[in-house]
């Protein structure tokens, strides 16, 4: 399956800039506020994050090389 453009653009920004940005605003604000579990979102935020990135650039690698998967 290949994806199109258009939603590989949308979430390769959402993965570079929108999740890590998240992350570190959590973690800000956590810490501030004394919210409880902030290190804990952070982690899976940024696991998660990771996720996505390998499997777009593993997307992006296929698709390079004229693969179908």
């Amino acid at each position: 399956m290949k994806l199109p453009n258009k939603y590989y653009d949308i979430l390769k920004w959402i993965v570079l800039i929108v999740m890590p940005a998240s992350a570190v605003l959590v973690e800000h604000l956590g810490n501030i506020l004394g919210w409880q579990y902030t290190d804990m979102t952070v982690q899976i935020v940024n696991a998660f994050t990771v996720f996505l990135g390998v499997t777009l650039g593993l997307s992006n690698i296929n698709y390079k090389n004229g693969g179908e998967e």
